[in-house]
């Protein structure tokens, strides 16, 4: 391919060779096309010269550059990398169905929650999100830099992969970074859907009011919404949303959820649309997977989808990797992991375990360093009302020091007049939270569902509770 094909003002370098996009200069090979890309921690035009040394043909900037290679300037670079992206992969986004959801909890399970309720009917999906990129059951290999919504090099990547295994539908987690970032512009949603807003990420947004408002444009690119209108945010962008709105809600929705049963090992409800009833039954536990649910129903009903195909896409899922999913035990108490890490998370996963433990809550809990502040004391007073006993650890601890993290946590907890135990090392308090554990507790990991990693200053280490977890099991067995 050749620059003029990617870039309109290319001029006398329109012939320029241009065999693939780099937006690091590690990775730069041959004829390579490098976009200076200024992020918050780093910036690309730190790294041009590299990206020329490494084989670029041409690079692209918006500050001024001295390399041995043609540079052309924008005032944008990142905007420039979506045009030229979308561009290099013959823009695959117009030849599939998106389908977007946001929102503070629930993404990830209602993503999967619509590509069953798809497949079910027919269709072939590609999903993209905290879980992985998948096309029906097969995960596709693609390196990622974010771990919710892909770059927009990725996204075409992604895209035009998802094209040659022939799906119809992509259904993607869109995060407020990712909406900021712009990393969604030029796409267009054939449906998004909202799911809830509560406290997160103000170290990014720095109010609620600027986080609601970023996650709102996500509908300014899409037909039609779906929004739960049970939660306030939700609320007021369905009433300043301008595409047709589909609102869902326990009350005084569209489609509504009545003879509510939740239970130990699922979930019961009749869903109502109109004059319609219909009765749907999961495997999912708690309240919080009700609005999931009808979320999913929403997309699935705005797109033409019957309930035939929701009954049995919603009763067919078996689980998500890292919502209340349980690990393998003896029998003697239950372990679960979820990825609850903001306060409404951590509240509803409590309140959805106290419904059915038989014993004591084991909590073994953290917050991410580098990030929201704000939120720890919060969620300590959360897990000291709500958890018998606490452990509070490290989660990401990044470039913080691990014990400030917790310390922090901890003044929230002393409020609520708790009982925890502080440990840094989360391998560690795993320990000693199953050492506690007796008959019919439940012990809850939350935070880092399904991830295998903990990132420790700018290092990425591998860290898997499973494989913990199953490690402190065998030690039992071989001193028993």
């Amino acid at each position: 391919m050749r620059f003029g094909e990617l870039f309109d003002s290319a001029g006398r370098l329109e012939h320029i060779p241009v065999e693939g996009i780099f937006k690091d200069s590690r990775k730069m090979k041959k004829n390579g096309l490098f976009v200076c890309l200024k992020g918050t921690k780093e910036d690309g035009h730190q790294f041009a010269a590299q990206a020329a040394e490494n084989g670029a043909s041409v690079i692209i900037a918006q500050e001024k550059i001295s390399v041995g290679v043609p540079v052309v300037y924008v005032e944008d670079t990142a905007a420039a990398l979506v045009e030229v992206s979308r561009r290099f992969y013959k823009n695959p986004a117009r030849r599939l169905k998106l389908i977007g959801v946001t929102g503070t909890n629930g993404k990830t399970t209602v993503t999967h929650f619509i590509k069953a309720i798809l497949e079910a009917a027919g269709k072939k999906v590609g999903l993209i999100g905290t879980n992985g990129i998948f096309v029906g059951n097969q995960p596709l290999d693609i390196e990622r830099t974010m771990p919710t919504t892909p770059d927009a090099l990725e996204l075409q990547e992604i895209f035009a992969k998802m094209c040659d295994e022939q799906a119809e539908y992509v259904v993607m987690e869109v995060s407020s970074h990712a909406i900021a970032q712009g990393r969604i512009r030029d796409l267009q949603f054939v449906c998004s859907v909202f799911t809830n807003l509560s406290r997160d990420h103000l170290d990014y947004h720095k109010t609620m009011q600027a986080y609601q408002a970023t996650k709102a444009k996500l509908f300014s690119v899409s037909d039609r919404a779906v929004i739960n209108i049970d939660d306030a945010a939700g609320r007021e962008i369905a009433f300043r949303c301008t595409c047709p709105v589909l609102t869902v809600g326990v009350h005084d929705a569209a489609i509504t959820a009545g003879a509510i049963s939740l239970e130990a090992h699922g979930s019961r409800f009749i869903a109502e649309e109109g004059d319609g009833r219909f009765p749907i039954q999961f495997c999912f536990l708690g309240r919080f997977n009700i609005y999931n649910a009808l979320c999913a129903i929403g997309a699935a009903r705005s797109l033409g989808i019957g309930y035939d195909a929701i009954q049995k896409g919603l009763s067919g899922l078996g689980g998500v990797a890292g919502r209340l999913e349980a690990v393998g035990t003896d029998g003697r108490f239950s372990v679960l992991i979820d990825y609850a890490h903001s306060p409404d998370g951590l509240e509803n996963v409590l309140h959805t375990v106290r419904g059915f433990c038989r014993g004591r809550i084991i909590l073994v809990f953290g917050c991410g360093g580098d990030r929201d502040r704000t939120k720890r004391p919060i969620m300590g007073e959360i897990a000291g009302r709500l958890a018998d006993v606490s452990v509070i650890t490290s989660d990401n601890p990044r470039t913080e020091n691990p014990e400030t993290i917790l310390a922090e946590i901890c003044s929230g907890m002393r409020r609520a007049r708790g009982e925890y135990v502080a440990i840094a090392d989360r391998k560690e308090a795993i320990f000693y939270a199953l050492t506690r554990a007796r008959a019919q507790d439940v012990v809850l990991l939350a935070g880092k569902g399904q991830e295998t990693y903990q990132i420790v200053g700018y290092e990425k280490h591998h860290f898997d509770e499973r494989e913990i977890v199953n490690e402190w099991f065998l030690k039992i067995k071989i001193k028993e």
